[in-house]
């Protein structure tokens, strides 16, 4: 199936990444992870996202959505987390040197009442061949906008 054309830049994403990652943030302690991304597409002018982390190979969080194109260059993400947040902003995305895909989403997070509060998150994506470097910054719990994820991810070959 063909990408709609507003989506047609964002075709390498498509396909699952695998990788490690590091997370901090100033309420917690660091830790690392190991960390899954899986990018699918249906034709419309979107392209769909599911993100899986895992520590000591046991499951530790998981989110999923869509990042959205409502037109060349632009982006829109929407994102379930199953911590009780709600994500949705926007964002573009460029080519550089005509071989690195540079995505950006700016957004910001509705909280269900239970939850830990979330006001904001950042989030960065370098695709250059088959490597995906993912970088989350949060704004969280009162701490301002801080760094708190950093992956490296290589495309996992399609069976």
């Amino acid at each position: 199936m063909e990408l709609h054309p507003h989506t047609e830049a964002l075709g390498g994403l498509i396909g699952t990444w695998r990788g490690r990652g590091h997370g901090s943030y100033p309420t917690i302690d660091d830790f690392d992870y190991a960390d899954e991304w899986v990018f699918s597409h249906s034709g419309k002018p979107f392209v769909g996202f599911v993100q899986r982390t895992r520590m000591n190979d046991e499951p530790r969080h998981t989110e999923s959505g869509y990042l959205r194109s409502p037109g060349p260059g632009l982006l829109e993400i929407v994102a379930a987390l199953p911590t009780g947040q709600a994500e949705s902003g926007t964002g573009s995305f460029r080519v550089e040197d005509d071989q690195t895909l540079v995505l950006s989403t700016d957004a910001t997070v509705t909280n269900t009442p239970s939850a830990k509060t979330v006001a904001r998150i950042v989030r960065s994506f370098r695709l250059r061949g088959d490597r995906l470097d993912v970088e989350t910054f949060m704004d969280a719990v009162g701490q301002g906008l801080t760094r708190h994820l950093v992956a490296a991810l290589e495309r996992v070959p399609s069976p």
